[in-house]
């Protein structure tokens, strides 16, 4: 496994695979690796000859007052663990390697990014898409995977890919979770014990919500309700928003009728979290 800081050391190594017809998957993160992490290297690993995990925490899709500085970071405890999922390559560029210089040219993906946490965290997109864009510039791979738990970055990335013609396959997979259903996020590290179980509510509440449509209900204003009364009883939990809609163009529908998206956000204490689940019947 090779350790790569700057554009060209990649660009180098990326025309030596290209040389020998390898097929090459990119997987983004923002490190601080967890099981979630490690299973989108072994899926790369599945489709792929090579496998490069881009490691680096994007100052533009942070805002003011988000944790940027405080995000968790381990590299030492990153590369130990990226070694036994059959990764060739890491990419771990300094900020200035990405940002060279004031950045005036942004990639905006619209209405997919107008409601969930684009509502909440303007510009946000706009940094993950125009990051995301550099990486596939630098890369140069013929895949590329992201997990279904940040569903709505997914359709921004899968869009932003299909309108500029991004010579890319998105690979996706399902979201990882810890035994009792907590999604696994590098922010879990945040919480403390109580903490913790305090954020099985996201879950519950993906639970609630799918027992209730498979019991026939269809109203998704009542299911919103059910679900606010269930996370508004826990004292530290505090509701960024819930969402019910078109899994494609991310607006809310007020009836199930096929297909529906439920996604919500939550901070508890003050750890913002994210969950989802496609709901079907």
């Amino acid at each position: 496994m090779e350790c790569v800081k700057t554009i060209d050391e990649m660009r180098r190594l990326r025309r030596k695979w290209g040389k020998e017809n390898k097929i090459v998957c990119l997987v983004p993160t923002m490190g601080y690796f967890h099981d979630g992490h490690l299973a989108l290297m072994d899926k790369a690993s599945e489709v792929a000859d090579r496998v490069v995990v881009s490691l680096f925490v994007n100052p533009t899709q942070f805002g003011p007052g988000e944790d940027y500085e405080k995000y968790p970071r381990d590299l030492d405890r990153d590369l130990e663990l990226a070694k036994g999922h059959g990764v060739h390559a890491v990419f771990i560029p300094p900020v200035d390697q990405i940002y060279p210089e004031p950045q005036l040219t942004w990639v905006e993906v619209e209405q997919l990014t107008e409601g969930l946490c684009g509502a909440s965290r303007p510009g946000h997109f706009r940094g993950v898409a125009t990051v995301v864009l550099k990486f596939f510039n630098i890369v140069t791979p013929e895949k590329a995977i992201f997990g279904k738990k940040d569903f709505q970055q997914l359709q921004v990335i899968k869009k932003m890919v299909r309108d500029l013609d991004v010579p890319v396959e998105i690979v996706e997979l399902e979201t990882v979770r810890e035994p009792d259903g907590l999604a696994m996020s590098s922010r879990n590290a945040y919480l403390n014990k109580r903490q913790r179980r305090d954020a099985l509510c996201l879950f519950k509440s993906l639970e609630l919500a799918e027992g209730l449509v498979r019991r026939g209900t269809r109203d998704t204003e009542v299911i919103l309700g059910k679900i606010t009364e269930l996370i508004e009883e826990i004292p530290e939990a505090r509701i960024d928003y819930i969402f019910m809609g078109d899994p494609n163009t991310l607006r809310p529908v007020k009836r199930i009728d096929a297909p529906t998206i439920l996604a919500l956000a939550v901070w508890i204490g003050e750890t913002r979290l994210i969950d989802n689940r496609l709901i079907d019947f």
